[in-house]
């Protein structure tokens, strides 16, 4: 039988991971330096390993209802009524569940929403699977070119937006970028996707990695604390916005596919009838382990990743131009054009010298910069940029 005749257009429009060829290329290295993955590089924190271990050992690995189990939405849900002042549950109009991990949340949001001709508008450098997602729900990704900040404006919005637009997809602090937005350019823009009648999504797995440069002041009960801004602050944010986080990235367990999405209630009810068809439910185990995540506190990790930023920011930027993440653990940096390289001319050289990174063109329609991760141990930080700082110097 010819099988691949049987595939269908939706699986042929959704090519492999441009991240996998830089993948394959260095398994045939013998210790690469891998300043490619966008994986934390300390160890899960062991209240949350040991309320996973718990429930295994009490038997808990079965399905879970579909929404989540309730003691970790009633976390979700008051620290989301904590940090953003968001009321949720019956009768509020706002709703949440947990989902398998922020993927899955984006998954669930595009195949909720999209569907054949609909159009969303995602940044300029995007998250890897936003334009895909689009593709497999039907629809069409609109870029919004943020070059050269990467910040993705009201104004720079305001132009895309059709009778086709079904959401603008906003993503702060940024992937591959690290750029985290301003209170004034999330204000702007959620009263822009108001004022249109769209649906803003804001993707923030990165919300608990945002350096300080990139935090505000938010009031909240009898004082104020450190957040990261976010168009979801705003009052009466939980009408106009879908919100979308998750645990991995913050407490290190990306494999363990954990995360939430709250939001306006029949948005959250189309989700999550999707929910059950797809992935039933989040993990059983990890909802447990999770439940305790909202009372460790990471600061001393994040505060060691703004010391690595520091480090690979002040060195790439004797070579090129760098524009200085807040947030996350990326540097999204420009291929000097002296060179006269693409990005992925440059990633080859790089790998060449046992340097793994990423090029730009798998996070972008340009192919001009390529991402740095600084989630690695620091002599490979410093090892890793000595090449590339040469490879600069040409």
């Amino acid at each position: 039988m010819n099988t691949e005749r049987l595939i269908s257009d939706r699986a042929r429009g959704v090519s492999a991971s441009g991240i996998r060829r830089i993948f394959n290329l260095a398994a045939k290295l013998d210790d690469p330096i891998n300043l490619s993955i966008g994986q934390p590089d300390f160890p899960v924190p062991a209240a949350v390993k040991r309320g996973a271990i718990e429930a295994i050992e009490q038997d808990k690995n079965g399905y879970t209802l579909t929404k989540g189990i309730a003691p970790l939405l009633g976390k979700i849900n008051a620290h989301l009524r904590f940090d953003l002042g968001w009321d949720i549950g019956e009768g509020t109009g706002v709703d949440s569940f947990v989902t398998s991990g922020t993927s899955g949340a984006l998954t669930l949001a595009f195949l909720a929403l999209m569907g054949p001709g609909d159009e969303a508008i995602i940044p300029d450098p995007y998250f890897a699977m936003y334009p895909y997602m689009a593709t497999i729900a039907g629809g069409t990704a609109v870029r919004c070119d943020t070059y050269p900040d990467f910040r993705m404006t009201a104004e720079r919005v305001e132009p895309l937006i059709t009778d086709k637009t079904k959401f603008v997809l906003y993503n702060s602090p940024g992937n591959p970028s690290g750029v985290v937005g301003t209170v004034d350019e999330c204000r702007d823009l959620l009263e822009l996707c108001r004022s249109k009648g769209v649906l803003l999504i804001s993707d923030e797995i990165y919300d608990e990695f945002t350096f300080k440069g990139g935090l505000t002041d938010v009031a909240r009960g009898d004082g104020k604390t450190r957040r990261c801004p976010s168009p979801a602050r705003f009052d009466g944010a939980q009408d106009d916005v879908l919100l979308i986080r998750g645990f991995g990235k913050t407490y290190g367990f990306t494999g363990w596919r954990a995360g939430y999405a709250a939001g306006p209630e029949p948005v959250i009810a189309a989700m999550t009838r999707i929910h059950q068809y797809t992935y039933v439910c989040a993990p059983s185990i990890v909802q447990w382990g999770a439940i305790v995540a909202f009372d460790v506190n990471m600061s001393a990790h994040v505060d060691d990743f703004e010391e690595r930023r520091d480090l690979v920011v002040s060195r790439l930027r004797e070579h090129t131009d760098v524009s200085v993440p807040e947030g996350a653990f990326y540097v999204f940096v420009k291929v000097p054009e002296r060179l006269g390289l693409t990005s992925n001319q440059f990633v080859d050289r790089c790998l060449e010298r046992e340097v793994m990174v990423i090029p730009g063109s798998v996070f972008s329609d340009r192919d001009t910069h390529f991402r740095v991760s600084f989630s690695a141990p620091r002599a490979k930080i410093e090892k890793g940029l000595d090449i590339i700082c040469e490879l600069m110097r040409g």
